[in-house]
């Protein structure tokens, strides 16, 4: 049986952030590996300051390098098969909640819901994955298009399933397991205690991890992919998104002071196919024969 997974991410970034080493792991086992990425991320902030002309205030274009970026990264987890949702420009970066860009009636936040699901409907038939990843209902830490990734990747799956729903999309699919990405509040406040151990100036430093909107409760967690042996590649390809990552700085400063553990170790919530118990999973595939 060949093993496949299906990712459904908002932004080129945030697949390698908290799914790149399992990705480049269950590639390197033979797995089918599938990356669904719902915008190009037009309304990311640029952290070179040489390509701040591309910003959307300016000339508008940060989504297509983006997508080149994303195009690199993928290359070096292993990843051959990586689409936009609906096709690359389909939909627009929706910004952070609460500014100007959530008003854009191109961008996700404000997509028929049915519509964008349809699109992941016929991926989903098409691959025919047995496992699903995304974000929890509140896209982890509350960006507009990571909760309404969240949206479609659930209810596509559901209409994937269905025979009567769009046969014209292809044979109906029911997918076996779904996780939602997870950062273990533990985690969290081992880094942050890392860092105030060493008088960092990071603003993690300063926050409690009970604070953190990202932060998920242990006791949810069902499952870690321990990938340490791909951090190299992962590293590279959090490298390939030179415009939104700083290795150095930010999460990473956080991350980075716990080891590489931290990025190689990757965790995930269970909310299908899972089986409850006192240990966690440590493979996304386990009981699928």
């Amino acid at each position: 049986m060949t093993r496949r997974l299906l990712l459904v991410h908002a932004h080129p970034d945030d697949e390698t952030i908290g799914s790149g080493a399992t990705m480049a792991k269950y590639v390197a086992e033979g797995a089918a590996v599938t990356l669904v990425t719902c915008t190009s991320g037009e309304e990311g902030e640029i952290l070179i300051e040489e390509l701040a002309h591309l910003a959307a205030h300016a000339d508008d274009t940060l989504g297509e390098h983006r997508r080149q970026e994303l195009a690199n990264a993928m290359r070096a987890l292993g990843v051959m098969d990586h689409r936009f949702l609906g096709g690359a420009g389909r939909f627009r970066d929706s910004g952070m909640v609460g500014t100007p860009p959530n008003d854009r009636p191109d961008c996700f936040w404000r997509a028929d819901l049915l519509t964008a699901a349809a699109y992941l409907v016929e991926v989903i038939r098409e691959v025919r994955p047995q496992v699903l990843v995304t974000y929890d209902d509140f896209g982890g830490y509350g960006h507009p298009d990571h909760i309404q990734a969240h949206r479609v990747a659930m209810y596509a799956q559901l209409l994937a399933a269905v025979d009567s729903f769009r046969p014209d999309l292809g044979e109906a699919w029911e997918i076996s397991k779904i996780y939602w990405t997870a950062f273990p509040r533990s985690v969290m406040r081992a880094g942050i205690e890392a860092l105030q151990a060493q008088g960092s100036d990071s603003p993690f430093a300063t926050m409690n991890p009970d604070d953190l909107p990202m932060a998920t409760p242990d006791e949810f967690v069902t499952t870690e992919i321990r990938a340490t042996d791909y951090l190299d590649r992962k590293l590279a390809a959090l490298r390939e998104h030179a415009t939104q990552i700083d290795v150095r700085n930010g999460f990473f400063a956080l991350s980075n002071n716990l080891g590489s553990e931290a990025l190689g170790i990757e965790y995930f919530r269970g909310v299908k196919g899972v089986s409850a118990g006192k240990d966690r999973e440590t493979d996304l595939f386990a009981g699928i024969e």
